[in-house]
């Protein structure tokens, strides 16, 4: 049996979970900029809120409906959620991390009332963090998933489902009939992977229903669209075709971009910027016991602005040693930038990614052009100690405590910063932001 356990809400609940002001009121979180919804309390998606709908659409329900909008607070949401995977973790022997606020458990072996299982997790999930989660448990991890918006939709649309499905459901605990009956009330868009153009074709075929889909000749819509379809339909049997990966691959390129509050010009903002974003890459990649062989940058003009000059070059530049040393890497990427930056053009967006990515201590495969070694890697080893200090000070004191001189914000907030005018503090990761309380 496997189960999904999933926050309901995640941005939102981590900002309610340290503002207790703002439950039950129709709340939104915003893009980087202030741009879009990108998530929304219950009552905001009641007001008629569409997911990524722009917020200049929707400003005028501040004023009509108590609508409250606030910057997104990526830092809070990360940390929030290292915290509930740990817990959700201690319940089963495998785990496998599937987004910041989804994972899959597998329980194979684990004897047993599941749901009094899920219940107990979600109720410690809710004590020591304050997230409410739901929690699908079922034979196949398409099945889980499915289970999981039928405890997340019983509990918000009281009527859709059976009551006691709420929170916690668990598929392997109904009878046929009972299965049949939510499946038949399901509809066929809400099944993991079936997108909606899947789901418009499926409909034009007289598939609406996920107990239609589950009926389906597997192998006519295999023809019809993918293999990823057919296991779809035998994973909706019970059929598992997907295991849980509690050790999945290393990425094969890691990337930071953003687009500025105000357009960017001149090359030292930009050197700035650079700077910043391989910093946290470089972060990521020594997370993930990876070096890089080549770093590839870009910066784009806006092509909104119709009156300014288009320019969206962007660069790749190898390193002659792979590397996971933030100064190699930034040093990289500033002279990639360099060659691309064109004065005159009014900059929006920027980005750096790491390509090229093999396990770290691999042997280096690369010749030397002189023909002989250097007699002692002792450099290299001085500069992993120097990035495992970086990394543990960072950790300890909050990130960027510790950082390299070029990508440190000069003469406070810069003009490339993303505007987020509305984001609350960072209370668990910054000491100066931590909440307090009066007596």
């Amino acid at each position: 049996m496997f189960a999904l356990v999933d926050v309901n809400n995640m941005y939102v609940s981590c900002e309610r979970v340290f503002r207790p002001s703002l439950n039950a009121r129709p709340v939104v979180v915003l893009s980087n900029n202030d741009g879009a919804c990108i998530a929304r309390s219950n009552e905001a998606k009641e007001l008629g809120v569409r997911m990524a709908q722009p917020w200049f659409e929707v400003r005028h329900l501040e004023r009509t409906a108590g609508l409250i909008a606030l910057s997104a607070n990526f830092e809070l949401y990360g940390d929030m959620s290292a915290r509930m995977m740990a817990l959700a973790a201690e319940f089963a022997p495998r785990q496998e991390i599937y987004s910041i606020d989804e994972c899959f458990l597998d329980f194979d072996g684990v004897p047993g009332d599941l749901a009094a299982i899920g219940r107990a997790l979600r109720s410690k999930v809710l004590q020591w963090t304050g997230l409410p989660t739901s929690v699908g448990f079922a034979p196949t991890k398409t099945l889980a998933k499915l289970a999981n918006h039928v405890a997340k939709t019983a509990e918000r649309k009281p009527g859709s489902y059976p009551r006691a499905l709420a929170q916690v459901c668990n598929f392997g605990e109904l009878t046929a009939p009972q299965l049949e009956a939510v499946m038949r009330a399901t509809e066929v868009g809400a099944v993991w992977g079936i997108g909606r153009k899947t789901t418009a074709r499926l409909n034009e075929g007289g598939i609406t229903t996920v107990l239609d889909l589950l009926r389906a000749d597997a192998s006519a819509l295999r023809r019809q669209f993918s293999v990823v379809i057919e296991k779809t339909v035998r994973e909706l049997r019970g059929t598992a075709c997907m295991s849980v990966d509690d050790a999945p691959d290393a990425n094969q390129q890691i990337m930071c971009s953003r687009s500025f509050g105000a357009p960017v010009t001149d090359l030292p903002t930009l050197i700035e910027v650079a700077s910043q974003f391989t910093t946290q890459v470089a972060r990521k990649l020594r997370d993930q016991r990876s070096v890089a062989g080549a770093v590839q940058v870009f910066i784009a003009t806006s092509p909104y602005r119709q009156n300014d000059r288009q320019h969206a070059p962007s660069a790749t530049l190898p390193l002659p040693r792979p590397s996971a040393d933030t100064r190699v890497l930034i040093a990289a990427a500033v002279r990639a930038l360099r060659s691309i930056h064109r004065p005159g053009f009014n900059y929006v967006k920027a980005g750096v990614m790491l390509v090229d990515l093999q396990p770290e201590g691999q042997p280096d495969a690369t010749p030397d052009l002189f023909g002989f070694d250097p007699p002692t890697d002792a450099p290299q080893r001085s500069a992993e100690k120097l990035m495992t200090a970086l990394d543990a000070l960072n950790q300890r004191f909050g990130r960027d405590a510790v950082t390299v001189a070029s990508a440190a914000r000069h003469g406070g907030p810069s003009a490339h910063a993303s505007r987020q005018e509305r984001r609350s503090p960072r209370y668990t990761t910054r000491l100066d932001e931590i909440a307090t309380a009066r007596a």
